[in-house]
């Protein structure tokens, strides 16, 4: 085996799980979000010998990624309005009242502006830094730390208007 097949596979053992999540926040379908990751990684193939610094690695995935989600867009409109929200969730078993949370959130985040979605969805599926947010989208670190604020305080705020999500509700 050489040293590129062995850097490659590295890559893939390590960064499949967070792409394909990312993968799927962005498109909503699980079939799409397997194509986006392996033609990611397709392409990581194709340029491998570009990627200087291994600590780098994940940023460059993710912006390859992107570019690819974009490219689907020039090729084809997908319908992304039914997904399976079933086929990422964990095997662990949750409680009605998680799995009520957790949609929940799903589909608020899912309603944030893009601008302060992607961001968000960087931060918590991705587990990007604020500065290494605003290298993969090409903004201002403090753009990127303000569209967080506001993203999490608009969760806030809904969260707050829904009575029943509250935590300590079903207590009792």
């Amino acid at each position: 085996m050489t040293i590129k097949q062995l850097k490659y596979e590295a890559l893939v053992k390590t960064y499949h799980g967070d792409l394909y999540r990312y993968a799927y926040w962005l498109c909503h379908d699980k079939h799409v979000a397997e194509d986006l990751v392996q033609e990611t990684f397709l392409r990581a193939w194709r340029a491998l010998d570009s990627l200087k610094d291994d600590k780098a690695a994940k940023s460059w995935l993710i912006t390859i990624l992107r570019r690819e989600n974009a490219r689907r867009f020039e090729r084809k409109q997908f319908d992304m309005s039914e997904y399976e929200e079933s086929s990422i969730q964990d095997t662990k078993t949750n409680s009605a009242e998680q799995d009520m949370e957790n949609g929940w959130l799903h589909q608020r985040i899912g309603k944030l502006a893009e601008e302060y979605r992607e961001p968000l969805i960087l931060q918590i599926i991705g587990g990007f830094s604020g500065e290494e947010i605003a290298e993969l989208l090409n903004l201002n670190k403090n753009t990127v730390m303000t569209r967080l604020f506001r993203a999490r305080n608009q969760l806030k705020e809904a969260l707050d208007e829904q009575p029943m999500l509250r935590r300590g509700q079903y207590n009792g």
